[in-house]
């Protein structure tokens, strides 16, 4: 967790999270508890903090980029959008020249079948 890893170098962190009971809040500086889509409270938030970061890709791009909007985000919002998104993402990493495993866009029967064509009928389906 990277408000621990801060707190223990002695940084200080301000925790944005929609939860009240959220876990980051227990080593933080400081805690807004509120909805990811409240553009008031992101707006406080952000004038309270020189950056922003986060660790998961569960937070709706447009949060990200209210934020972005008066603070350095990082990763930025397009990152996220890629994140979310894991055929986007795999065909970005592709595109960059890293390996990636085979994949197939699986929207029905049709190419469910086609995939297990191509690959022997060997595979992993993941939502």
């Amino acid at each position: 967790m990277l408000a621990l890893a801060a707190a223990e170098l002695g940084l200080k962190t301000h925790i944005y999270c929609p939860e009240d009971n959220c876990p980051a809040a227990q080593v933080a500086t400081a805690f807004t508890q509120a909805p990811y889509d409240d553009m008031s409270a992101l707006t406080a938030f952000a004038a309270e903090v020189d950056v922003v970061t986060y660790e998961f890709e569960n937070i709706p791009v447009a949060t990200v980029a209210q934020l972005a909007r008066s603070k350095n985000v990082f990763p930025s919002a397009d990152a996220l959008e890629v994140a979310q998104d894991r055929l986007v993402e795999k065909s970005f990493m592709r595109a960059q020249g890293f390996d990636v495993a085979a994949f197939f866009d699986i929207t029905d029967l049709d190419s469910l079948k086609a995939a297990l064509a191509q690959t022997d009928g060997v595979g992993i389906l993941k939502t």
